[in-house]
């Protein structure tokens, strides 16, 4: 199965996010999945993260669940160009890039906006997302 990235698809910047790795995304390697989606709740319930946080972005990846600045710093790994040096910041300890990350999440209504509903994606990406 291939990767899925699991993204709040009311958030803007999230939005974009998305939009960002599928640009970039030349190998088709990632899938999408809005964390409010049915599919969402279905699988990562099992790993006892509960959809309703919405502030992660999440990856699932080989049957392990990655999280917030993980996930982004193991999805920037397989994108095209120099992205996957943006990997080198793995060696930082995860508390203090989650805190970096935790304080763009926790301002990024504020800063982005919000969506009233969660992004459509057109017909040509539509394979892309599941859920």
């Amino acid at each position: 199965m291939q990767p899925v990235i699991f993204f709040d698809g009311l958030c803007n910047l999230c939005n974009g996010a998305v939009q960002f790795t599928i640009q970039r995304d030349k190998n088709n390697i990632f899938r999408f999945a809005s964390l409010q989606s049915e599919y969402a709740a279905e699988k990562i319930t099992p790993f006892k993260i509960a959809p309703e946080n919405l502030d992660s972005f999440i990856l699932l990846e080989d049957g392990k669940v990655y999280l917030r600045s993980t996930a982004a710093l193991r999805v920037a790994r397989k994108l095209n160009g120099l992205w996957p040096l943006l990997y080198g910041f793995i060696i930082v300890p995860p508390f203090i890039r989650n805190a970096v990350y935790n304080y763009i999440a926790k301002n990024r209504y504020k800063w982005f906006g919000k969506q009233e509903s969660c992004w459509v994606p057109t017909p040509e990406l539509k394979s892309k997302f599941l859920g």
